[in-house]
């Protein structure tokens, strides 16, 4: 069998993730890791700063900040690599995303395969079979308590932060509360700090309370858990409850599931996907007829 080769864009903790579960899936390999500098932490893998330097590669895992995808995604795109991203801002801007990769794309012979985390990802893939259970009726999301990546990282790019943590706190349907510790730079001012959290486009529309830390590291947890329950109606029945719960380590779950999507994009017709869009039986390894007698 002819593997996948792939490689990670980043090292940071879904990039750890990431590089193991490529290494237990049994359809792929470990093609290297990209990073900024040429520095191997360790690693039993090429390490370089250009992708060109791996030789054949047929996707990329970009474990990289959401805010740097845009820019990132198209130089693997335009290379006829696959990528495949964990984009979490939510709304406008993932459907921006999708349109401006899917040109990219198409135009490379190539597949880009969007916001392919755990929500939005694999909890936009539940929300739409709620949806198709009970085609009337509302859907929350409750996430936490947990550490949010996405937030986590908006925090420790903001000047005067050293490291951060941002925890997502739920208020119950659908609302949400963050709790954001920061350990700042050497003379940098907690308020400025803390107006600029309270401005970035992640923090705006949720109550934030910000408390500054010694050392992150002393509070830091990576556990995270979303429930989604829908209240809805299916033909004459108006009392349909559905409910998902579920409590997972945020990177590790993330990585897997971008590794999953990996594989789903080499089976794919050139163009951009959000995970949604996929078939499921796409992310799993092994043949369809073998996978449905099994599984259904």
């Amino acid at each position: 069998m002819k593997k996948i080769r792939v490689c990670v864009v980043g090292y940071g903790n879904v990039g750890r993730e990431a590089i193991e579960c490529i290494r237990q899936a049994p359809d792929m390999e470990l093609a290297g890791v990209v990073r900024r500098t040429p520095d191997n932490p360790g690693l039993d893998c090429p390490v370089v700063t250009d992708v060109s330097q791996l030789g054949k590669v047929d996707v990329a895992v970009l474990t990289v900040p959401s805010r740097l995808v845009p820019s990132i995604a198209p130089i693997y795109l335009k290379k006829g690599i696959n990528t495949v991203d964990s984009y979490d801002i939510h709304g406008d801007s993932i459907i921006s995303l999708r349109r401006e990769l899917g040109y990219c794309a198409r135009e490379s012979g190539s597949v880009a395969v969007i916001g392919a985390g755990w929500d939005p990802g694999t909890d936009s893939v539940v929300r739409m079979l709620f949806l198709a259970i009970a085609p009337r009726g509302i859907t929350y999301t409750n996430f936490g308590p947990g550490m949010s990546m996405g937030h986590t990282v908006a925090v420790k790019a903001i000047p005067g932060v050293k490291n951060a943590l941002s925890m997502t706190l739920p208020a119950g349907f659908g609302q949400h509360r963050r709790d954001v510790y920061v350990e700042l730079e050497e003379g940098a001012d907690f308020s400025e700090v803390s107006r600029r959290i309270k401005a970035d486009p992640y923090f705006v529309h949720d109550e934030t309370r910000i408390t500054q830390v010694e050392r992150i590291t002393d509070v830091e947890a990576m556990g995270h858990g979303v429930t989604l329950e829908r209240f809805g109606s299916s033909g004459t029945a108006q009392n349909q409850v559905l409910e998902l719960r579920m409590r997972l380590t945020n990177p590790a779950a993330t990585a897997q599931v971008m590794v999953s999507a990996a594989r789903a994009s080499t089976r794919l017709q050139p163009g951009a996907y959000a995970l949604g869009e996929i078939p499921p039986i796409d992310l799993l390894p092994g043949d369809r007829e073998t996978l449905l007698k099994s599984l259904i």
